[in-house]
């Protein structure tokens, strides 16, 4: 079955989860088939690589969302289970300190083992103990305990579909960094060869806006979207699109990583370190430009949303060019009357595309690439993180990242709304990261 084929069950779930126990577990079986899907088109000796610090090997993504579902459901709650090797608590957590000692990040790496093989064993076993607890547990009636392991159990599901992100983020940035240009796949979808309308500018009137997810609301959100609270908003212009790959070409032919007055002082030094020329993957030879796809090397498709630049990079362009990136409350505001329509997962592009649809706008607010935004990323007003080990989820991570709004081409359309708050470090590119303009009104 084709990963689109796997998705097609969830893609409704962003506004209304079911409330029938068997309804839950099929969702869980969707959520964990997809993961497996992604994985299929990899060898063995994929799974295992790691091409930098922020990079995990797709064996240790497949084990650590089973363990999330062990870790904070199956030994809390399931009556006599017994985990499936005591030592993977240590290997697979990945940041739960509270919980126990995470294995370190920069050495996923170098676990040979558990194999791929007994990974999916891994993984398949929890599967059976949490379909024979979902079906016991009885977790759509009301009550403290199954208040508790539904909100955990929904919370898992989102996790895995960060990581189903988050694995063709990695296997992109572990087959590029191969000489051999290997393919992840060649029967991906090839979007139409349209032509992005000149970018225009939408202005929005002042006003208190309100901000965040609404907690009576019955859709998930995470604990970074609370509290909802109001925000008085200035005059402002948004772009009508993101910025294509012809216009950061302008930049570039511009001497746009050349200038030191358009870079904050930790983005030239990005610049400098890392010997930046143009974004992540790209290449230019006597055809012109080209980049590293999930596809393989294809030649950038000039209309087309930028992708893979860093904040950095973002806001450099948008000082070259006069204006400024928008904050994650304009963004907010701007994508509320906005169709939630656009180029995800499901599309099976699994590469950004040029609008399709010029009569909306503003376009491409969702799919297609994350924009980052000029917002760090810090706590709403009244913010409160989960309680326990999962209140360190995204709390602890409130400093030194930038927020980015409206998910992108590979994430799953049932794991996006408007309020979600994504972030990375103002240095990130393996992320499908663009951005769009913004301007005082």
């Amino acid at each position: 079955m084709s990963l689109p084929a796997q998705l097609s069950d969830l893609k409704h779930t962003r506004t209304q989860w079911p409330t029938s126990d068997l309804a839950y577990l099929q969702k869980y079986r969707a959520v964990r088939a997809a993961t497996e899907a992604i994985c299929a088109p990899l060898a063995d000796e994929d799974y295992v690589v790691q091409t930098m610090d922020d990079v995990s090997p797709p064996k240790w993504h497949l084990a650590h969302v089973t363990w999330f579902f062990e870790t904070f459901l199956l030994l809390p709650f399931a009556k006599n289970y017994q985990p499936f090797n005591p030592l993977y608590d240590h290997l697979f957590n990945s940041y739960y300190e509270t919980h126990s000692d995470p294995y370190p990040r920069p050495t996923r790496g170098c676990l040979s083992r558990p194999t791929v093989a007994e990974t999916y064993t891994y993984r398949h076993c929890v599967d059976v103990a949490m379909e024979r607890f979902l079906l016991s547990s009885v977790v759509s009636r009301p009550g403290v305990e199954n208040n508790d392991i539904l909100s955990r159990l929904i919370l898992g599901l989102h996790h895995e579909q960060q990581h189903q992100e988050l694995l063709l983020m990695d296997i992109k940035n572990i087959l590029a960094t191969n000489p051999l240009m290997p393919v992840y796949r060649s029967d991906v979808a090839s979007p139409p060869p349209t032509e992005p309308p000149p970018l225009e500018w939408i202005g929005y009137d002042a006003g208190m806006q309100a901000i965040g997810h609404h907690q009576g609301a019955k859709s998930f959100a995470f604990d970074n979207e609370m509290p909802q609270h109001h925000q008085y908003i200035a005059p402002f212009q948004l772009g009508s699109r993101p910025v294509s790959n012809r216009e950061f070409m302008a930049f570039i032919d511009e001497g746009g990583y050349e200038r030191v007055e358009l870079w904050l002082s930790d983005g030239w030094s990005a610049v400098r370190d890392g010997g930046w020329k143009a974004p992540l993957y790209w290449q230019r030879s006597n055809a012109g430009w080209h980049h590293r796809t999930l596809a393989g090397p294809q030649p950038v498709n000039p209309e087309a949303p930028v992708c893979h630049v860093s904040f950095y990079e973002a806001d450099a362009y948008a000082r070259w060019a006069g204006v400024r990136l928008p904050t994650e409350s304009e963004w907010e505001v701007a994508a509320a009357d906005v169709s939630f329509t656009g180029n995800f997962l499901e599309s099976d592009k699994l590469q950004p595309a040029a609008p399709e649809n010029p009569a909306q706008t503003p376009q491409q607010m969702f799919g297609d690439v994350w924009e980052w935004t000029g917002s760090a990323y810090r706590p709403y007003p009244g913010f409160k993180p989960l309680t326990g080990s999962l209140g360190e989820y995204n709390g602890k991570f409130m400093s030194g990242q930038m927020v980015l709004r409206g998910g992108c081409c590979i994430t799953p359309e049932s794991h996006i709304r408007a309020t979600y708050r994504n972030f990375y470090p103002p240095h990130a590119r393996w992320a499908f990261t663009g951005f769009r303009l913004a301007r005082e009104d």
